[in-house]
């Protein structure tokens, strides 16, 4: 009878699961949001003021109702050339986004780069649980990326 010995394997250690770069880690956190009765007046100053290019829109309780945008501001300025108006009364409601996308602060940057190409927007406000936590935009996306390590590519 022939015995074979192998000798003792040596077991192979699991491979820690690659860390990924999540919205949560690049979103803005202090975010300047919008009413719905503001006027674009009103929106158009503090865009400017601030260097931001829209909001989030919530209600008095603080539910995300919509997203106003320069773009959105842009329709109220055009009217008013129309009609000789050099102020833009109009409410941030007449204007807003209301169907407004979403990102969970879970998703990884990639997923997130993803989602800006396929829609086209600047801006995702961050929800969870139907709670407003942030808002990240593409700018932040691309801030992300330089960061990489190849354990996070």
């Amino acid at each position: 009878m022939v015995k074979s010995f192998q000798g003792v394997k040596m077991a192979e250690p699991k491979k820690a699961p690659i860390p990924q770069i999540l919205v949560k880690e690049y979103m803005s956190k202090s975010l300047t949001t919008f009413k719905p009765d503001d006027t674009i007046d009103q929106v158009m100053e503090v865009l400017t003021k601030k260097k931001i290019s829209g909001g989030p829109v919530i209600d008095a309780s603080g539910a995300l109702i919509g997203i106003i945008s320069e773009v959105d501001c842009l329709k109220e300025i055009i009217k008013g050339k129309y009609t000789n108006t050099p102020k833009f009364p109009a409410k941030v409601s007449e204007h807003m986004s209301s169907d407004v996308l979403t990102l969970s602060p879970d998703l990884s940057i990639f997923d997130a780069a993803s989602q800006f190409l396929e829609h086209k927007i600047r801006r995702f406000p961050v929800m969870k649980d139907g709670k407003l936590l942030g808002q990240i935009s593409l700018s932040d996306v691309i801030r992300a990326f330089p960061t990489m390590k190849h354990t996070t590519w």
